[in-house]
């Protein structure tokens, strides 16, 4: 029997005094009313209503039982009540800056579609993960590595020019001695100022003798961006983002670097409900899928660590770099002509890497250089 339903009934019918309004009042037809009183009775034991009367009217036990079957009701009224308040009681979730406020958006409104309110907080990397320990949300969006992330995208170099190549190497952003003008930099957004992106990158920065402030970290993307669009520096982007700011983007010839995500929640929660309903919106509000598609890494280019994607090559070319740099001017310039040899696009410029001022243009495939683009 349902209790709290036969008692709805019973309320209902004794304060308006008909079986017929009461049921009405409670929703139900008239036969499912008499059919849960009398259901009623017969767990009581005892009559509720006199049936002599064309009125419903109590009997002495029926009035001694209302208050009490009252405060059933009502209990079971506010039960439902806190059930749907924190069925829609919002998911607080700490989120990248890097999305664009139409894919927020678009994450919201599937989120609803899926019977989830969220309720998002943007925030650079250290912030969502101050924010999820001290309870201030719910589930965030952490930076991981690669290794660990549930979603990832590649992070590869941008600009306003087409470089003409399939892979962009920090090397050819070198100055030589021929240089003139500013040396060009690498602008790193905060989304991208962590240790598992940062660190390999700065790495590579001295193995190929490039200077520190060659490797320049932005207050936000949109200083970044700004600098990148007003100037021939390059960002650190994911392919989405770059498509976003209509700049080319290049996979980094030298190392695979990854932007790696993982939901994480607060205290004992569990995102994994979030996760299961949200995971494909979540993907599209960080790129993955575009990414997937614009991912250029692998195709077409015969360099085996940069078509692998394999950081152990990549990593053994940066300690050879890196010994490299201890040799004379002459021999590190030509070893810099060896490298680029392996790519195809920039063969013929190997051939001429023994000249230092010819194989500063011939790496400079990204720099404008007139006889680089003669070289290439």
């Amino acid at each position: 029997m349902d209790l709290v339903g036969a008692c709805r009934a019973f309320v209902s019918v004794s304060e308006r005094g008909s079986f017929t309004v009461g049921a009405a009042a409670a929703r139900m037809s008239q036969s499912v009313a008499s059919r849960r009183v009398a259901a009623l009775e017969e767990r009581f034991g005892e009559p509720l209503f006199e049936r002599a009367s064309r009125r419903a009217r109590l009997t002495p036990f029926g009035r001694d039982m209302l208050p009490v079957a009252r405060q059933l009701v009502q209990a079971a009224d506010v039960l439902l009540d806190e059930a749907e308040a924190a069925r829609r009681k919002p998911w607080r979730l700490a989120v990248p800056d890097i999305c664009s406020t139409a894919r927020l958006a678009r994450l919201v409104a599937d989120a609803r579609g899926q019977g989830v309110t969220l309720d998002l907080r943007v925030a650079a990397p250290a912030q969502r993960g101050e924010l999820l320990h001290a309870q201030q949300v719910r589930a965030a969006l952490l930076a991981v590595p690669a290794a660990d992330a549930t979603w990832s995208v590649p992070l590869g170099l941008a600009g306003v020019a087409d470089p003409g190549v399939r892979r962009v190497y920090l090397d050819t952003l070198r100055v030589g001695r021929a240089s003139t003008g500013p040396a060009r930099r690498v602008w790193v957004q905060p989304e991208d100022d962590v240790p598992h992106v940062r660190d390999p990158l700065a790495r590579l920065r001295d193995a190929v003798g490039l200077r520190p402030a060659q490797l320049a970290t932005a207050a936000d993307l949109t200083t970044a961006a700004a600098e990148v669009l007003a100037t021939r520096d390059l960002l650190l982007c994911s392919p989405d983002q770059a498509d976003e700011l209509a700049l080319h983007w290049r996979p980094i010839g030298e190392l695979a670097l990854r932007r790696g995500f993982a939901l994480a929640a607060a205290g004992d929660g569990n995102p994994h409900l979030v996760q299961t309903r949200l995971g494909r919106a979540i993907a599209r509000c960080l790129g993955v899928e575009e990414a997937a598609a614009g991912d250029t890494g692998g195709t077409g280019d015969t360099r085996d660590a940069g078509s692998t994607g394999d950081t152990s090559a990549a990593g053994a070319y940066v300690s050879g770099a890196g010994a490299t740099a201890g040799a004379d001017e002459m021999g590190a310039d030509a070893a810099a002509g060896a490298v680029v040899a392996a790519d195809p696009d920039m063969a013929a410029g190997a051939d001429v890497a023994a000249d230092p001022d010819v194989a500063a243009g011939a790496v400079g495939r990204w720099s404008g250089d007139a006889r680089g683009v003669a070289g290439a």
